[in-house]
C-alpha cells in the first residue's frame, strides 16, 4: 500500500470520488502541511494554523496507481483558483498536492506541466505541490461526511459551484 495527500478546497467533497475507486483502501479528511499541532477543524478554518484542509488516501499502487489519482484529482477542483476553491475562501481551502517520495513529486509536477500546456484553462495552474508534513485526521463528524448526511453534502456540492464547474470543464460530476 501507498499514501497519497490531496489538498483540494472542502475535504467533504473530496473523500467520495477517491473512495469510490477499486484499489482505494481508505480516504482519511484531516488536515496538513500547517504548523500547529493536533489542529481543530475551528483552528484550522479560523487560518491562523497554517493548515490545508486535505484528504489522506491509502491505495494499492497496482490496481489504482498514484498518476490515476493524480488525474482524477485535477478533475475534482479548479486548478486556477489561488485563493480556495469554489464557496470556500482562504489558505486552508488552498489547493496542493503534498508528494510523499521523489517519485510522486516528479509525477504530480509533470502533471501539472501537462496540464498547463493542454490549453484547457486560460488561467496559470495555481495548485501548489509541497513534501507532505504530519497529517492530523479530522473529527470524526466529517469523516465520510457524503455518507452520513447525503442530502446536505449534494446541497453543498451542487450550491458550492464545484459540480457545474466539473461539468463545464471536465463532462463529470463528482
Amino acid at each position: 500500500m501507498a499514501v497519497a495527500t490531496f489538498a483540494g478546497g472542502c475535504f467533504w467533497c473530496m473523500v467520495k470520488p477517491f473512495d469510490q475507486q477499486e484499489g482505494i483502501e481508505s480516504v482519511i479528511s484531516g488536515y496538513t502541511g500547517g504548523h500547529t499541532e493536533n489542529p481543530t477543524y475551528e483552528a484550522v478554518c479560523s487560518e491562523t494554523t497554517g493548515h490545508f484542509e486535505a484528504v489522506q488516501i491509502t491505495f494499492d499502487p497496482a490496481i489504482y496507481p498514484y498518476e490515476k489519482l493524480v488525474d482524477l484529482y485535477w478533475t475534482l477542483i479548479d486548478p486556477t483558483d489561488a485563493g480556495g476553491q469554489f464557496y470556500d475562501r482562504g489558505q486552508s481551502y488552498m489547493t496542493a498536492i503534498f508528494y510523499h517520495d521523489e517519485e510522486q513529486r516528479k509525477i504530480a509536477e509533470a502533471s501539472k506541466n501537462a496540464l498547463q500546456e493542454s490549453g484547457k484553462f486560460k488561467a496559470p495552474i495555481a495548485v501548489q505541490i509541497l513534501p507532505a508534513t504530519t497529517f492530523y485526521p479530522a473529527e470524526s463528524y466529517h469523516q465520510h461526511y457524503y455518507k452520513k448526511n447525503p442530502a446536505h453534502y449534494e446541497r453543498y456540492s451542487i450550491g458550492s459551484g464545484r459540480v457545474a464547474f466539473q461539468q463545464q470543464h471536465w463532462g463529470t460530476k463528482s
